[in-house]
């Protein structure tokens, strides 16, 4: 058995100071994201785990992909009768972090969720591939299923339903736009004396940019 308290790793990718960081959070997640992204070794750099609780304060945490990122905010799809729509309903605060591990770097976002618009979910949901688009008619997301065939089933009632024609996103399928007011980068360092930025938005809505300790 491996004992996860014997693992080790040495940070040694590189460092982040304050003079080599943007003035706003979103010009630094860009180039840190376009590097991610343009590097094999990083497995899906739009993934971050997401997460949100519900009105008790009961966290959860799940793997979601971003399908919008600029100045606005992170953008994600989903089902909105989904666990996560369902919280974010009741309790619309959330906070993402991108954890780029083969560059040693992870970003934390936090803030304010809402809806995108109708119009800003059919664009996206026309870009998907069509089985995608099948799965999100057919899928009742978070819901218990009896089991894999009963799945199946339902994707394939959905392929029969539209045939060949076009598929629309389904009225409880859209997005959701996490608008930040927390944005941290971090950057891991020896002897775990690791790099944290962070950009925070203050009461009268400007962002200050200050250094935590790791």
């Amino acid at each position: 058995m491996t004992d996860p308290a014997a693992l080790r790793a040495d940070y040694t990718r590189g460092n982040l100071d304050e003079s080599d960081v943007a003035d706003e959070w979103y010009p630094q997640l860009r180039l840190w994201f376009d590097t991610a992204a343009g590097d094999p070794a990083v497995l899906e750099a739009n993934a971050v785990q997401l997460a949100t609780a519900d009105a008790r304060g009961r966290p959860a945490v799940r793997t979601v992909l971003v399908k919008g990122l600029d100045e606005r905010g992170l953008v994600f799809f989903t089902n909105y009768a989904s666990a996560k729509g369902r919280e974010l309903a009741v309790n619309p605060q959330a906070s993402a972090v991108f954890a780029w591990l083969a560059h040693q770097r992870q970003v934390r976002v936090t803030g304010a969720i809402t809806q995108v618009s109708r119009d800003e979910t059919e664009a996206y949901f026309a870009t998907r591939p069509r089985e995608s688009q099948l799965g999100a008619w057919a899928s009742p997301q978070s819901e218990v299923v009896p089991s894999r065939a009963a799945l199946d089933e339902l994707a394939e009632a959905a392929a029969a339903r539209f045939g060949d024609g076009p598929i629309p996103a389904p009225p409880q399928w859209g997005g959701y736009r996490l608008t930040p007011d927390e944005v941290e980068f971090w950057q891991g360092r020896t002897g775990r004396l690791h790099d944290r930025i962070r950009y925070r938005r203050t009461a009268d809505g400007t962002w200050v940019r200050e250094r935590l300790a790791p």
